[in-house]
């Protein structure tokens, strides 16, 4: 669904210029949907940021009537335009937005689909066909999120036909200096023995990758061993100032803490090493965010968005790391209140954006864009 007239959240004006400032784009129950998760940010060419979601119909849950829903902001995250569908799949599930902007001003969609009555659940458990599990899809636009291209299927060159469960990102993709398009994925293989498939252990990671700005599509690295200790899950990934890649990823295994992380010398196609433990970012078992600061004149510093209570989906933290993501740091909290899924952006020069799910009494209340100084994430460490 989407709004014809523009009804912009008011920000709340910061007390001082280097103080973040916070808006709301989307809030639980607005505009005809009853919940909103799984954010993902970019700001285009020309400069519009824009906020990607998905859009739940008719409750909070991860199957059922979804659409990605997207709403664009002119001036750095402080009011936003009136909602749109990006992707849309009848009465079905479309999620998982991961864009990304090509130099042309082009914003590619990738995003999957399946049957709205398709439960996770069900599809790991090998219950679902092929036609109604989880499939890739791809759509763009060339007016900076007004309007999109209808989409189309890239399911055959991207997900091996053993694999179940499949979802892109969440949060943004990444478009390397080379030129390529890097997507962190995640899948599901089939269970062995009395297991079921629903076991963290066949969890495995992987990426999608394009060299053409999107015309054609293959599977770079693949991340499977289901040896119950890191089984690589919701994935994000940055480009370090020395050419390597950089993943993230959640971990749902015993291995120590519940994130893990794994470097590519060629841009995606391989790992160096299978993800290893990454004990230095605490925090509960949730989705996070990467962002290499880049502009002229950055220091190079690595930020990590996600919850930082080790427990439970509070506590919105920014860390960074000085060392490709070997060791990590706290650079800004938000506050104490529930928080889950992020999105990290690049607004301008001197700001960077945090698109995140929080709320006073759950983390799915509403999501919430908070502009941070840069200043305050690269001051020296303590």
């Amino acid at each position: 669904m989407s709004v014809t007239a523009e009804h912009p959240e008011q920000p709340e004006q910061p007390e001082h210029p280097e103080q973040p400032e916070t808006s709301v784009p989307f809030r639980a129950g607005d505009d005809g949907y009853a919940s909103f998760r799984i954010p993902a940010v970019v700001r285009t060419t020309d400069g519009t940021l824009l906020a990607f979601c998905e859009g739940r119909v008719g409750s909070r849950e991860d199957f059922g009537d979804i659409d990605v829903v997207v709403r664009r902001s002119a001036d750095g995250g402080r009011t936003w335009g009136p909602l749109r569908v990006a992707a849309a799949n009848g009465r079905d599930l479309a999620g998982n937005p991961a864009p990304v902007v090509l130099p042309s001003g082009r914003v590619l969609l990738v995003h999957v689909r399946n049957a709205a009555a398709a439960t996770e659940d069900a599809i790991r458990r090998g219950r679902v066909s092929a036609a109604d599990g989880r499939r890739v899809w791809v759509t763009h636009s060339d007016d900076s999120g007004l309007t999109w291209a209808p989409a189309r299927e890239i399911t055959d060159r991207v997900k091996r036909a053993d694999w179940r469960w499949y979802a892109t990102t969440p949060g943004h993709a990444l478009r390397t200096r080379e030129g390529r398009i890097v997507v962190p994925a995640n899948h599901s293989l089939p269970p062995t023995g009395s297991d079921n498939g629903t076991e963290g252990r066949y969890n495995g990671g992987h990426c999608l990758l394009s060299d053409d700005d999107g015309a054609t599509w293959r599977i770079g690295y693949a991340d499977d061993d289901p040896d119950g200790y890191v089984n690589a899950n919701e994935t994000t990934a940055a480009q370090l100032p020395d050419g390597r890649l950089y993943f993230n990823t959640r971990n749902d295994s015993p291995a120590p803490g519940t994130r893990a992380d794994a470097h590519s010398l060629d841009g995606g196609e391989r790992l160096v090493k299978p993800f290893r433990p990454q004990a230095g970012l605490v925090g509960p078992v949730v989705e996070g965010s990467l962002l290499q600061l880049d502009e002229p004149g950055d220091p190079d510093v690595l930020l990590y968005s996600g919850p930082a209570d080790p427990g439970f989906r509070a506590l919105m933290t920014v860390r960074r790391s000085l060392d490709g993501g070997v060791t990590w740091q706290p650079a800004h909290t938000v506050d104490g209140l529930p928080a889950a899924y992020s999105d990290l952006v690049r607004v301008d020069p001197a700001t960077v954006g945090l698109l995140y799910e929080t709320g006073d009494f759950s983390a799915y209340e509403t999501i919430t864009f908070r502009r941070i100084p840069v200043a305050s994430l690269t001051r020296p460490y303590a």
